[in-house]
């Protein structure tokens, strides 16, 4: 019966924090980086595609992309076409923790399926 009720209990912290995740990076990035799209910077298909063919490695891709969001330079940019359209990601206002908890989510993810709930800005 404990089992159970521990079993419960790391699945449901497991699965709020999955949420929170989701929802760090859906009320902050998606202002800029579309799912599917580019409009005014790389969308998160693409640029994680871009970075996780980088760094295959989850704990490699989370240590760079939360440095790199933490502090952009062109010169640590791996998108430097993008950086040439878009401009350089300013600097954002989020501890480094914040920043790990995001990339992890963007790692995690695959933004090439429509959410259920959402239309693929690519049928726009």
């Amino acid at each position: 019966m404990y089992k159970t009720i521990i079993t419960f209990l790391l699945l449901s912290l497991n699965l709020q924090a999955t949420n929170y995740d989701a929802l760090l990076f859906h009320g902050n990035c998606t202002t800029c980086h579309f799912e599917n799209k580019t409009v005014s910077a790389p969308s998160v298909v693409a640029f994680r595609a871009h970075y996780r063919s980088a760094f295959p490695i989850k704990k490699d891709f989370v240590d760079y992309m939360s440095t790199w969001v933490e502090h952009p330079k062109e010169e640590t940019s791996l998108m430097h076409d993008a950086i040439e359209k878009h401009g350089l990601m300013p600097e954002l206002a989020f501890d480094i923790e914040t920043l790990r908890s995001i990339s992890s989510y963007i790692y995690d993810t695959d933004f090439s399926k429509i959410h259920e709930g959402h239309k693929s800005q690519e049928t726009k």
